[in-house]
């Protein structure tokens, strides 16, 4: 049989996008693809994406990273959830961990016990319930055994880069420096035909990866693709971004915290810490969103603090023609959920199992662009829910959020767990059940009526079920080793194996 020919897949721009895209589709499709990433050294990246959710666990499997490789190269530090404090009211604090919270059963899940319990004046608070966030809030972490946990990492994106690239290289993958003057078009049919660069070199490909961040120059500025403005939802607009020195071990959960304005994150590291200031510029000023994130670092700022401009939303199709966006080519959500490196994952694996290898991907693209869709506007949903689901109206920001409308979609979410405390996952849904609940109870949200099978159950006998979970959890947790051990563990394996 004669090999087949090749499809020449171009990635426009590097960064995290850049670097996930060649990596995967050329670990995972070779001999079947030539893979050409083009950037310029000249240009920076966003590198602000430090924290993640567990799906990037899976991804790197698929492309056959191990884990604590990962970890030394990039510094990581393991995630287990996020500290989400002053959102439904100023000084409250709650977790939206990975992993479930309780027990469900095949009828009702467990929130109904919970809200049963509760009702009944006993039961604490929904968190008792959650194995990750009692060991988050202990600076535990277990990665196996019966107290395994659910969890993802914080990462220092600009590293995450380089051994992306090391990866992506050793497997064939071949980089272009320099700068992209203009793109050229087929005549007849509109694609992309090649790249051109400062130096005069083209760079032809079948397929072309759009990775230029904001200015999103082969689907927006070449292809006029269009975008969908979501700022009505999301008014938030800039945010500065700082690294600062770490002054304490780092914690495994990230911290999102609201203020008068939007909210600021603080993203802990092994040798430093990542933090940000999200903001709405019609409610405050570049200047006073500047201080106010450098009066709240705990360390010294190794940098001046970088502004970036944004605009909530996505393009009307991520797949057009010849070209898929990638990243913040494709749209922005702000990283209030960790979502921004997911949704580059998830489309590129997407990619790899639906490719276009045939003449005609006109179905194909289709189909593409829908699920992308479907998956945006999920991750949004589930980010307005919490400027949604707030009692604040101290300042004119919340109590402008009080008078916006939400979308349809959340809004029937809502009334629905409002009307009798019912939390859906869709098949397609990347945000589960204990997700959904964990949120809209964390920031105030509390039922109407729940389902009654519950109340069938003894009072001794729901306070000693919920009460062996709580004292399962806590030995679970008394076990664990303390999450700068399992970090330490890491980092002393690879100097044993230096020295053999």
């Amino acid at each position: 049989m004669n090999a087949p020919t090749r499809k020449r897949v171009v990635v426009a721009g590097g960064g995290t996008a850049g670097w996930i895209a060649a990596t995967a589709i050329i670990r995972q499709l070779t001999g079947l693809v030539d893979v050409t990433l083009v950037e310029s050294d000249e240009i920076g990246t966003v590198g602000v994406g430090e924290s993640t959710i567990p799906t990037i666990r899976t991804f790197h499997e698929f492309i056959g990273v191990a884990e604590d490789d990962f970890i030394r190269a990039t510094n990581a530090t393991f995630k287990l959830g996020i500290s989400f404090e002053n959102w439904g009211r100023i000084d409250d604090r709650y977790f939206h961990p990975f992993g479930s919270v309780g027990r469900s059963t095949f009828v009702a899940d467990f929130q109904h016990f919970w809200l049963e319990a509760r009702k009944r004046g006993f039961g604490g608070d929904y968190g008792d319930y959650s194995l990750e966030q009692h060991a988050a809030m202990a600076g535990r972490f277990a990665a196996a055994g019966d107290a395994s946990l659910a969890y993802a990492y914080h990462l220092d994106a600009t590293a995450y880069v380089r051994f992306l690239r090391g990866v992506a290289e050793q497997a064939g993958a071949r980089r272009v420096e320099g700068r992209i003057v203009s793109v050229e078009q087929h005549a007849e049919s509109g694609d992309i035909a090649a790249l051109v660069l400062e130096s005069g070199t083209r760079v032809e490909g079948d397929l072309f990866i759009d990775c230029t961040g904001f200015g999103a120059l082969l689907i927006e500025q070449t292809l006029k693709t269009g975008f969908d403005d979501w700022s009505h939802w999301l008014p938030t607009d800039r945010a500065f971004a700082v690294q600062s020195e770490a002054t304490s071990e780092p914690v495994p959960y990230t911290r999102a915290i609201a203020h008068g304005e939007g909210w600021r994150w603080r993203i802990p590291l092994q040798h430093r810490a990542g933090n940000g200031i999200v903001y709405s510029s019609a409610f405050l000023s570049d200047d006073e969103a500047r201080d106010r994130l450098v009066d709240a670092l705990d360390g010294p700022a190794l940098f001046e603090p970088r502004l970036l401009r944004f605009t909530a939303g996505m393009r009307k199709r991520v797949w057009n023609r010849n070209c898929i966006s990638l990243g913040l080519a494709s749209g922005f959500v702000e990283p209030l959920e960790s979502t921004s490196i997911h949704l580059v994952m998830i489309a590129v694996t997407w990619l790899i199992q639906n490719f276009p290898f045939g003449p005609d991907n006109t179905a194909v693209a289709e189909w593409f662009n829908a699920r992308s869709r479907h998956e945006w506007e999920h991750v949004r949903d589930f980010i307005v829910l919490h400027y949604a689901a707030t009692e604040r109206d101290d300042t004119a920001f919340w109590r402008a959020r009080a008078e916006a409308g939400i979308p349809d979609s959340l809004a029937a979410r809502i009334e629905l767990f409002r009307e009798a405390a019912i939390a859906y996952q869709g098949q397609d849904d990347l945000f589960r059940v204990d997700s959904w609940v964990s949120v809209l109870i964390g920031q105030g949200l509390m039922p109407r009526a729940h389902h009654l099978l519950p109340a069938t159950l003894p009072p001794q006998q729901l306070q000693g079920a919920l009460g062996d979970l709580r004292r399962n959890i806590a030995g679970a947790v008394g076990q664990m080793p303390s999450h700068a051990q399992r970090l330490a563990q890491i980092a002393n394996a690879a100097r044993i194996r230096e020295t053999i």
